[in-house]
């Protein structure tokens, strides 16, 4: 007889996943949000001029590290997320999920930490540059672990239990956007500024050590790990049977009975995960290396110029973005073995060109279509909503398209490729971006 599960008192497991899910991008977030910050210690001061003819050319300039600082980011940022996510995914039976959780949470905000000192101590461009890129290559390497953990670990409840991860991960870009629209309005200095950011970051993240530390007393987490427990032992002895039974085989087929669960697993939900990884991919791709270069029509001068890029293209995609992931805690349509969603994941393949004809500045080979800004804003709650809300059903689904025991083996493959997606989103707006 099949043992009902207890009931999840006050959603508090749903909220440490929220949590948590909040903690795994919240700090990637806000060293995107304050790279106004960085680029501005990384200023040559041999730039400066002293005429006052050549002060408006010399603002004009900027030094290597300070113009190559944001491709520097990028490329310190995917290449550990996608390395460490692609380990996570073979190496999480070795390393107890304690373990991974706890101590990427822990060396995060220890970074974080070190991130908001050196706001008040003075460095030259070049070791702050070592020093940057050096803290964004270990936040994104332990995020990585964390964010296939998390998943991993959602993977053995039932299968609401992701869309917490992905809404809390859609929160922390809209809290992004919201702190850099305040420090527009605000008008205070961006060191200021960053200090704050730093300081929250640190606040957040400890908060999700605490949410983390309570999270296997509640009843409800509980129970879903020692089921888990129980068919992994059970799986085990039937193993130990099978292969007691086959003493009289070579040592090649027990081997690959043993290696062959990663690829069955992988067979089950190769759909899945590959249309999360396109999914980003066309994401990535498109914003923001395309949308943030995006000019309003209405106005040439005045305050909505200044809002236009931060309202309409950084706040409205993380809000939108944050409605999709949320819709699939009340609708999940279609269904997990629905042809339906691998194609509507191929059709937004069409918010690529419809960008790119946007008022895309500058701009060397496409005409401008769309010229007016409700198109823009129209196309971006359209793109971001989709990429919240297609993205989550596939990272739920995953899970459950295997057997209970390989559903954490499942997360962490399915969280594999959504890296794969940004890595290779990343790669792909350069040429995108080229060809406006």
């Amino acid at each position: 007889m099949a043992i009902s599960s207890p009931k999840d008192k006050y959603g508090g497991v749903w909220l440490i996943f929220f949590m948590l899910g909040l903690g795994t991008l919240l700090p990637w977030n806000f060293f995107m949000t304050a790279t106004v910050y960085f680029t501005g210690r990384l200023k040559d001061s041999s730039l400066d001029v002293s005429s006052a003819n050549q002060t408006e050319a010399a603002g004009e300039q900027r030094s290597v590290l300070e113009a190559k600082f944001n491709n520097v980011m990028t490329l310190c940022a995917m290449l550990p997320l996608l390395l460490c996510t692609c380990l996570n995914s073979f190496l999480h039976s070795l390393i107890p999920q304690r373990l991974r959780v706890m101590g990427s949470l822990l060396v995060i905000m220890f970074v974080f930490a070190v991130t908001a000192v050196l706001v008040k101590v003075p460095l030259e461009p070049l070791p702050f540059f070592s020093v940057t890129m050096v803290k964004i290559v270990i936040i994104n390497s332990f995020g990585a672990v964390l964010q296939g953990s998390l998943f991993g670990m959602a993977g053995l409840l039932p299968a609401s239990y992701t869309t917490p991860i992905m809404s809390g991960q859609g929160l922390a870009g809209t809290f992004a956007a919201f702190a850099m629209i305040c420090a527009i309005a605000s008008g205070s200095e961006m060191q200021e500024a960053a200090f704050g950011y730093f300081i929250t970051a640190c606040a957040v993240i400890f908060l999700s050590v605490l949410s983390y530390i309570l999270l296997p007393r509640l009843e409800f987490f509980q129970f879903y790990q020692e089921r888990n427990q129980k068919q992994t032992t059970s799986d085990e002895e039937q193993n130990s049977v099978s292969l007691m039974n086959r003493e009289n085989k070579d040592e090649a087929a027990d081997q690959k009975i043993q290696d062959v669960s990663m690829m069955n697993i992988f067979k089950k939900i190769w759909i899945l995960a590959l249309s999360v990884c396109f999914t980003f991919t066309i994401t990535i791709g498109t914003f923001p290396a395309i949308t943030a270069d995006t000019q309003s029509t209405l106005a040439d001068v005045g305050s909505w110029d200044l809002y236009f890029i931060p309202v309409s293209c950084f706040l409205l995609f993380n809000l939108s973005d944050w409605g999709g992931r949320s819709l699939t805690a009340i609708c999940m349509w279609p269904g997990k073995h629905s042809r339906i969603l691998p194609v509507l994941i191929l059709c937004r393949l069409a918010f690529v060109p419809l960008f790119m004809l946007c008022n895309v500045q500058p701009r060397l080979h496409l005409p401008i279509f769309f010229h007016h800004d409700g198109f823009f804003i129209v196309f971006m709650i359209l793109f971001a909503f989709t990429n919240g809300y297609l993205a989550s059903l596939c990272m739920c689904y995953g899970p459950k398209n295997v057997l209970p025991h390989e559903a954490e083996t499942a997360g962490a493959i399915m969280a594999f490729f959504l890296s794969l997606g940004l890595a290779l989103g990343a790669a792909l707006s350069f040429l995108l971006r080229a060809l406006v």
